[in-house]
């Protein structure tokens, strides 16, 4: 079964919040967002495009690909060639850098409110992260020698900060801090500035707080291409994490092996399950809270075995829209990117979930924990009534920096191994070599490979 919520309405302003009243959005505005009743073994063709959702869109791949060549071979000409095409502004490569001043003097302009609150939000990431770090470790091998793993920090890393629709000071703080705690001495930052080239400020303080070396007032696919191959103003990096638009995901994929990356990070997804104890007006505001990304490319669904909580949150996603700053961009990403499934139990309704692998999941049940434990697929899972979306985003601690496009199936989310090589730690005695001499032996001659046994057993022989 399949349903159509749509309205016709204003977006209505608050006049308690003066910041919102924006007289270009106040005109008739259509919410429509399907309701599909889902059944296990049935063929459900608009769910299933749903869930079957690329991670990246092959147009902007085609793209991607002339722009990273021609960086590869022009370098920072042709970065500054599509700064302007895309960007609008004609940024000489020896401006490309933010200086330490400007960064300083941004810092020195910023209230004290945002000062104190970066500063929180940058403890609690370091909290977070320090201590989910992983330690040395060895373990004694049965004739006495060692074995373990040590870890090592990267070098030198990039980290793209979105700064389109709105400056995401939280990812800087959510990735370079990362990089800071787990020990890189470099940490490049790239970031589009505007027209007038300026970066802005809320964003430059976030990353002097978070520990950026060096910043870079360049974005988009000509940001991924510097980073990935370097240029006589952009030093080249082992690794470049952060999210981006589909532009900025298709050309980290290219890169991919010039460079490591994170994961496929790109327009942000948000799944809720919720059964009849949670409050309507909760969910809405959840789901609004990713779609006001404003990309158009934002993924938003909801799964309940209710048709009438259905019902009541689309209601209250309505009237939530209408007073909010973004709501023509919002109604936009609802109708082409927002989902409603109506499943027989929520057993099933996890099932759908976990086949979305979304990168926000949030449990909103009488017993969240429970349905914690069925979780397969999310890159962070948001437990209990009291856990919006945005905590995650904002202040909880672990980066918001997450797998998206279906990619939680096989990716995980930043965390500051993502910015350490592992090395595997052998040391044998030679009681471990005796012992496993004949397996060395066994295996050489299966694989063709005498000399690999010749290098074990030599040891034992008598020196010539």
């Amino acid at each position: 079964m399949r349903q159509m919520w749509t309205h016709e309405r204003k977006c209505e302003k608050l006049l308690t919040n003066p910041r919102t009243l924006n007289p270009n959005t106040l005109k008739n505005m259509s919410l429509t967002i399907p309701i599909l009743k889902f059944t296990p073994h049935k063929d459900l063709p608009e769910l299933e495009a749903f869930l079957q959702r690329p991670a990246f869109d092959p147009t902007a791949e085609e793209v991607a690909r002339r722009v990273l060549a021609d960086i590869r071979k022009h370098g920072d000409k042709a970065v500054q060639k599509y700064t302007k095409e895309f960007n609008g502004i004609n940024l000489p490569p020896a401006k490309f850098a933010v200086p330490r001043e400007e960064r300083l003097a941004a810092s020195a302009s910023m209230d004290l409110l945002f000062k104190r609150t970066a500063s929180e939000i940058f403890a609690r990431v370091v909290r977070f992260g320090k201590a989910s770090m992983r330690k040395d470790w060895s373990m004694a091998t049965p004739k006495g020698g060692v074995l373990g793993e040590k870890f090592t920090p990267l070098a030198r890393v990039g980290a793209y900060i979105p700064g389109g629709a709105a400056p995401l000071a939280s990812t800087a703080l959510m990735s370079v801090a990362l990089a800071k705690i787990a020990g890189v001495p470099e940490i490049v930052a790239c970031t589009p500035c505007d027209k007038k080239g300026q970066v802005n400020p809320y964003l430059l303080h976030a990353l002097e707080v978070a520990g950026a070396t060096e910043v870079y007032r360049i974005g988009g696919i000509q940001a991924i291409g510097a980073m990935a191959y370097g240029t006589a103003h952009i030093g080249k990096v082992q690794k470049i994490v952060g999210p981006g638009g589909p532009y900025v995901t298709a050309a980290k994929k290219l890169v991919y092996g010039d460079v490591d990356l994170d994961m496929v990070a790109g327009p942000s997804e948000i799944a809720v399950l919720a059964d009849e104890t949670a409050v309507p007006a909760h969910i809405a505001a959840d789901l609004i809270s990713q779609l006001e990304h404003g990309t158009g490319h934002e993924k938003a669904l909801f799964v309940t075995p209710y048709m009438s909580l259905a019902n009541k949150v689309l209601a209250e996603m309505e009237r939530q829209i209408a007073s909010l700053s973004r709501c023509e961009s919002i109604t936009k990403a609802a109708a082409s990117g927002a989902l409603f499934v109506v499943t027989d139990n929520l057993d099933t309704g996890m099932e759908v979930i976990n086949r979305f692998a979304p990168e926000h999941f949030e449990i909103m049940t009488k017993e969240p924990r429970r349905w914690l434990q069925k979780v397969k697929n999310a890159g962070a899972v948001f437990v209990g009534a009291w856990t919006p979306e945005s905590a995650g985003d904002f202040v909880a601690g672990p980066s918001h920096v997450l797998p998206t496009g279906g990619t939680a199936a096989f990716f995980s989310g930043l965390t500051v191994d993502s910015f350490r090589k592992r090395s595997s730690v052998i040391a044998f005695t030679r009681a471990d070599l005796i012992e496993t001499l004949p397996l060395i032996e066994e295996m050489g001659r299966v694989e063709g490979l005498d000399g690999h046994a010749r290098a074990a057993r030599i040891r034992f022989e008598n020196p010539s």
